[in-house]
């Protein structure tokens, strides 16, 4: 096993776990809003979506399955309007319908569907699992060997980094504070989605036009 490899890999996706994106907007947003339980549910759907995109970038690897790069960029643009249309959503309920109709409009965020579907359509991921896994394949001489072993570090690190932020919402963040941290937390997947969405079409219109 190339362990100089390995650890720079290691390195790579603590990194890129520890840096704000979607996944953690949601999870942390889950967590104050609703409690730890769902929050553990929504990370189970995203450790799910990431074997997903695992799973096809070994395919691709294989050479089973070739994408052309705007198959990546529109699919980075259907992931960008899910998160922003979820993130217009919490917002609605929480500031728009909730103030008009003067109560709280509670909305079934997070949880394991919402985890997956999230997961799945992450700008980050997508580009982590399809341009720069393939990098570390080399790990071990054997390619079924490196993929797990590149799988089981990136679900262990996954699991522990959201776990650490769950724990850290529900210890020192009050109650009464989850409905802003459920706000905040949704602004920042909205503004996510938005520099997503800018960033595939100036790819497209780069390479086609």
């Amino acid at each position: 096993m190339n362990m100089t490899l390995l650890g720079t890999y290691m390195l790579a996706v603590l990194t890129l776990l520890l840096t704000p994106g979607p996944v953690v907007a949601l999870v942390t947003g889950t967590a104050a809003r609703y409690g730890s339980r769902k929050a553990f549910a929504t990370v189970v759907g995203t450790n799910g979506a990431s074997l997903v995109l695992i799973v096809l970038a070994a395919l691709m690897l294989a050479g089973v399955v070739s994408l052309p790069p705007v198959f990546l960029c529109l699919l980075g643009i259907v992931g960008s309007l899910f998160i922003g249309w979820g993130a217009t959503t919490s917002l609605w309920q929480n500031i728009g319908k909730g103030n008009i109709e003067g109560k709280t409009v509670i909305s079934e965020r997070g949880g394991l569907a919402r985890g997956f579907l999230t997961g799945i359509s992450n700008p980050k991921d997508i580009l982590f699992f399809i341009s720069f896994f393939p990098q570390f394949i080399a790990v071990t001489q054997d390619f079924t060997a490196s993929i797990m072993t590149l799988s089981l570090v990136w679900i262990i690190f996954d699991f522990s980094v959201l776990s650490l932020y769950i724990l850290t919402v529900g210890r020192w963040i009050p109650e009464k504070h989850g409905r802003k941290i459920e706000i905040i937390s949704s602004l920042f997947l909205l503004v996510v989605s938005l520099c997503a969405l800018i960033y595939n079409f100036r790819e497209i219109i780069s390479q086609y036009f």
